[in-house]
């Protein structure tokens, strides 16, 4: 039975989503209020009927290159705020911010009916963040210079001393401003094993910054530790083409890694042999063979019958047939 600890009373954070439903509903109440209409103008204009409808409320639909950048324009600089706070570390917030925006241009279709596009991206920014493959690149082995004020050096360094999934769940529940349950779901991870998460990280950080004790306070200080750096995000264009740029590049690497394949297939097909051939046995040494023998000195008898070979016809019948004596 897994048992959590109750977290620590205090103000909840505000929430970015709910700031943005307020801005939704007055938006609506704007444009939904009554059009007032006048009497006809001196140029013989007919006056606008309060049944017809207005102009403004079908507005023209925003096309993708637009809603991209206008997504862009209202995440991207606060996520890189947001993911400096995971790594301690200026280039790679930026360069995990824009990978993700990349990621999302390259989805677009599928982001852009997501129930909530700011978090698909924020996710993946963050998951590109707290990557572990970054500790094997050469430009970031060496740490980058911390922070000039020592209050914010401080909690920068107690924040990167936490598991990764403990500074995650913190960022997103007291630096975000997300409930419980969104951060347990955007950490895939169960609501008590969240709690536990968040639990857990709020006392390591105190314990190193007793002043934090506070969530209020670790709100407020985690905010100014991510306002009081200077992180700029690229232009959404830049972003853009950047992704354009790498989906060219890829598409062509593999068009030529095909065309290699196949180049190599047919000449292998060209060159290979049509019918099997057995290998050629390697020379041994034979072994166990006499070696001949040579001729040693003729005896008197053998001799006697080399001379009278000798002197005996060449030709004859006494050759061929020859008669004893």
């Amino acid at each position: 039975m897994v048992t959590t600890k109750q977290i620590p009373a205090g103000p909840p954070p505000p929430s970015g989503r709910r700031r943005r439903l307020r801005r939704s509903r007055a938006l609506t109440s704007h444009q939904q209020a009554p059009v007032q209409t006048g009497s006809a103008t001196s140029t013989g204009e007919p006056e606008q009927r309060a049944d017809a409808p207005a102009a403004s409320d079908h507005p023209r639909p925003l096309t993708p290159d637009q809603a991209f950048d206008a997504l862009y324009a209202f995440c991207a600089p606060a996520l890189v705020r947001q993911t400096y706070l995971l790594t301690g570390r200026r280039e790679l917030a930026r360069e995990a911010v824009e990978r993700a925006f990349q990621l999302a241009w390259q989805r677009w279709p599928e982001v852009a009916q997501d129930r909530d596009p700011a978090g698909w991206v924020r996710a993946v920014a963050y998951d590109c963040a707290l990557s572990p493959w970054h500790r094997f690149r050469p430009r970031y082995r060496s740490p980058e210079p911390p922070p000039a004020d020592p209050a914010a050096r401080e909690l920068l360094h107690a924040l990167l001393t936490l598991p990764p999934s403990y500074r995650r769940t913190l960022v997103l529940y007291d630096g975000v401003g997300l409930d419980l349950p969104e951060t347990a779901a955007e950490t895939e991870a169960s609501t008590p094993a969240a709690a536990t998460r968040l639990t857990h990280a709020r006392e390591a950080v105190a314990a190193r910054v007793p002043a934090l004790a506070d969530p209020a306070e670790l709100h407020r200080r985690l905010l100014e530790l991510a306002s009081a750096e200077r992180l700029s995000a690229a232009r959404p264009p830049a972003v853009r083409t950047g992704c354009e740029r790498r989906n060219v590049f890829w598409t062509r690497a593999a068009i030529a890694f095909t065309v290699t394949i196949i180049g190599a297939t047919a000449l292998t097909l060209r060159t290979a042999p049509t019918q099997y051939e057995a290998p050629v046995a390697p020379a041994q040494a034979v072994h166990g063979v006499p070696p001949p023998a040579g001729l040693g000195p003729l005896s008197r008898e053998e001799q006697a019958l080399r001379t009278k070979l000798h002197r005996s016809e060449t030709s004859g019948p006494e050759r061929l047939a020859p008669e004893p004596r």
